[in-house]
């Protein structure tokens, strides 16, 4: 089964790529020749990915083996609107390999295709060359790809395992087995989205205010208390996981840039969201609830609207 590298550095130069083995060497088949697998169950949500990175990425591993032949499995599973990279990036993807990585790749097998593949090849196909295509196999199961591909230890993330089970548990009209979660992967040092304040307070040298927090209620205090709206209207999606992506990589924001001031305040409320223990922790709650009721509410002054 396919897991995270133990041997993973926090510095190597894709380390916030790689961590999310993606892209993973999956050993040799009997011709002797590497077999590289790319997960699409292992992509993130898009703001937690830089694709350009991860085109970087992919081109960096790759070229430390195109020297000789090579095989590349694409699992096609998990792939979803959440995580699906944009159409412009894979025709950049495709030019960007050029023939010294199209040279020697032997075979590429897609497995568990899906109508959206099929469809994506169609729009493609004038611009793959006809060798190039001659070299793309379906495989709609394991079994298949085992099949065509003489690999005696094939690593195939344990998730790809569980849904091809349910493929042939459904075609044999079984119920499928229950669903298992996958391992969380790790955070980057820098990340500040998704993780723990314990997590920010160690990273940040036992700084007690998270660097995003501390930033946007900054830029907000200084610019934005007159803006109508504020903490109520949202802001352009793309831009926010743009900046929640630049925050998580460790990079500078500038909020003046973007030209919108809902943009921070959706930012500090995506951060407090996603916090995996809200501020107000759940062993406080009945205390601060306690609290509340120690002191009556005093009466509305008449004349003010409430």
């Amino acid at each position: 089964m396919a897991s995270q590298d133990p041997t993973l550095s926090t510095n190597h130069p894709f380390y916030d790529v790689a961590r999310h083995g993606i892209l993973q060497v999956a050993g040799d088949d009997r011709q002797g020749r590497r077999i590289f697998t790319f997960s699409c169950c292992r992509l993130p949500p898009l703001h937690q990915l830089n694709h350009q990175r991860l085109l970087e990425y992919l081109k960096y591993t790759l070229d430390q083996h195109v020297e000789n032949d090579y095989t590349i499995i694409y699992f096609h599973y998990g792939l979803s609107s959440q995580n699906k990279p944009s159409l412009g990036w894979l025709q950049n993807a495709y030019k960007e390999f050029d023939r010294k990585y199209k040279k020697n790749l032997k075979a590429l097998y897609v497995v568990h295709p899906t109508s959206f593949i099929k469809a994506l090849w169609s729009i493609f196909k004038p611009l793959i060359s006809h060798k190039f295509g001659k070299k793309v196999t379906y495989c709609s199961s394991l079994r298949e790809l085992r099949e065509h591909l003489q690999c005696d230890q094939l690593l195939i993330p344990p998730e790809v395992i569980r849904y091809d089970e349910k493929l042939q548990n459904l075609h044999k009209g079984q119920l499928p087995p229950p669903a298992k979660t996958p391992p969380p992967r790790p955070p980057l040092p820098t990340q500040q989205f998704g993780v723990s304040l314990q997590y920010l307070k160690d990273k940040n040298q036992g700084e007690l205010i998270p660097p995003v927090l501390r930033w946007t209620v900054t830029y907000l205090r200084e610019k934005g208390l007159h803006t109508e709206g504020l903490f109520r209207r949202s802001a352009s999606a793309q831009i926010v996981h743009q900046v929640q992506r630049l925050y998580d990589q460790g990079k500078p924001v500038n909020f003046d840039d973007y030209g919108d001031m809902h943009v921070p305040a959706v930012i500090l409320k995506t951060f407090l969201r996603e916090l995996p223990q809200p501020l107000l922790t759940f062993q406080a709650y009945e205390q601060i609830l306690g609290i509340t009721s120690m002191y009556p509410r005093e009466p509305w002054p008449q004349g003010i609207p409430g």
